[in-house]
């Protein structure tokens, strides 16, 4: 795994949760900079899913087993799309609050696929 990718990946995560608590802070749900925000984060977590299956189909191996390492990927690329399509639906300040928490949570899984994987 790219070191430097998990580690963008979970920065990028964690300014977008401070980012959306702050607008939370503020009374405000989530608007279209954050989406904006959100696809960056995405992005990231996409570009992470296809470099760890390359990895994995070059014959590299996770530390921890291949099954989890591609679980916690798919999920750290569900996590913060789920919570955008959350705070869609709750368009007061408790979406921008489900999008903050999404980004900590994909924060913390960043720090477990670094874990799996085994750098």
């Amino acid at each position: 795994m790219l070191d430097a990718l998990t580690l963008a990946t979970g920065v990028a995560a964690l300014l977008l949760a401070a980012w959306c608590g702050w607008a939370a802070y503020r009374d405000q749900p989530t608007k279209d900079w954050h989406f904006i925000g959100m696809a960056v984060v995405t992005l990231l977590t996409l570009v992470q899913l296809v470099v760890g299956i390359v990895q994995l189909a070059r014959g590299e191996k996770a530390e921890q087993g291949t099954v989890i390492f591609v679980a916690y990927l798919l999920g750290a690329f569900a996590t913060v799309p789920a919570a955008g399509l959350m705070s869609l639906t709750e368009r007061t300040r408790w979406g921008s609050i489900t999008v903050a928490a999404g980004g900590v949570v994909l924060a913390v899984l960043e720090v477990r696929l670094y874990d799996i994987w085994g750098s």
